[in-house]
């Protein structure tokens, strides 16, 4: 019987804050897979090793984690207000499935890097020494993201003194700002800053249900019996709590009128997040950095496609920054009440800190821009070889 011989594409894999993903020009697919579908889909399973039931990614790119089972797709702005596309796909480990959905920020952060390095962006614009601005249209959410990334001798500066907690070595700093980040419609879906939400058989729980950056659930760590200092151990290894968390966050998408009935949830693992909220405590990180109470504003954890994140997703961060700006939110009453445009909140890797400036208009709660600080590299480039099959 013969076989077809492996497709020979060309991509970079990169690390973006604390993810990494697989990066691919949309020119440089496949034809079939240059548009939005099955075969789309299908490729780029494939390249991540997706579905694998040993849940260990071995035949492909993926890192079995959600964190390292990306893709992203570039190409050129047809809109002259912004230099590049951007789509994201979060690629489930276990199931044939793809989530288009939402957006990653961390990898928002290895964007502009690569649409420099594959000369997406004109020389003009790219000074000698300095900071090269790249606007970016964020396809899966339609919204801006400014990218502000240095630049020495007319390349990429990817080296430097900036410490991210949860990536384990330096680089140079990358500046995003996530330009009227809230999702279509309300930033509050149901109108309200904090409301109930029943979910059966689990409990009753106080809850900021919020679209910025990513939709996202906040609880009050207390009221799941937690204290907000958790690390990954403590709830991966836990498959009664996974069960859990899981259930409340399908009924607070149906709350937030992102599906229809909870059993849709699992056609829908990137959206919402689910996160939870204490004050200050003092905690070891998961690299055995203490964190002192003093250093953070509040603690929070969330999850990611059914499992503790290991660090801050980038876009739930852009939620926590937001949600922090606003009186009344789960997580600005974690802070003990006043809101804060600036805040630094502990994860299970450290500390972060994201701005966001929120005002009230027409009745409405907006929130204009987010601000954070990432890093990114480059750390292989060429070609993936993937089975015609």
């Amino acid at each position: 019987m013969s076989h077809k011989p492996q497709l020979r594409v060309p991509a970079v894999y990169m690390r973006g804050g604390t993810s990494k993903g697989v990066f691919f020009l949309l020119q440089d697919l496949p034809p079939a897979a240059q548009q939005a579908g099955p075969q789309r889909d299908k490729f780029l399973l494939r390249v991540i090793g997706s579905p694998d039931p040993y849940g260990k990614h071995i035949d492909g790119m993926g890192g079995a984690t959600s964190s390292t089972s990306k893709v992203v797709i570039l190409s050129p702005s047809q809109n002259k207000e912004f230099d590049v596309n951007y789509l994201f796909g979060q690629v489930a480990i276990e199931e044939a499935f793809i989530d288009w959905g939402g957006n990653c920020g961390n990898l928002s952060a290895a964007v502009g890097p690569f649409a420099i390095y594959k000369g997406l962006i004109a020389r003009d614009k790219i000074p000698q020494n300095g900071i090269c601005t790249v606007k970016i249209w964020q396809e899966n959410i339609k919204k801006p993201i400014i990218a502000h990334v240095p630049i020495s001798n007319g390349e990429v500066q990817e080296t430097g003194d900036f410490y991210l907690d949860g990536v384990a070595f330096p680089a140079a700093e990358i500046a995003l700002e996530f330009v009227d980040p809230s999702e279509e419609g309300a930033l509050f879906p149901t109108g309200k800053v904090k409301e109930k939400l029943e979910v059966p058989g689990v409990g009753s729980f106080e809850v900021t249900l919020i679209q910025s950056g990513i939709p996202t659930v906040f609880l009050k760590a207390e009221e799941l019996g937690y204290q907000g200092t958790e690390l990954q151990p403590d709830i991966n290894n836990n498959p009664n709590e996974l069960e859990r968390l899981e259930k409340i966050r399908s009924y607070a998408a149906v709350q937030m009128g992102i599906i229809q009935n909870p059993e849709e949830a699992k056609k829908s693992q990137h959206v919402p997040k689910i996160a939870w909220v204490s004050p200050p405590k003092s905690y070891l990180a998961s690299s055995g950095k203490e964190v002192s109470q003093s250093q953070v504003d509040l603690l929070v954890r969330a999850m990611s496609m059914g499992k503790l994140h290991h660090a801050m997703m980038g876009t739930a961060a852009v939620a926590i920054g937001t949600a922090a700006a606003i009186e009344g939110t789960v997580v600005c009453e974690a802070m003990g009440g006043t809101p804060k445009e600036v805040v630094v909140f502990g994860h299970p890797s450290g500390t972060l800190r994201v701005g966001a400036k929120a005002e009230l208009v027409n009745g409405e709660w907006r929130v204009r821009k987010a601000l954070m600080s990432r890093s990114a590299r480059i750390l292989m480039e060429g070609w993936i070889r993937v089975p015609q099959d």
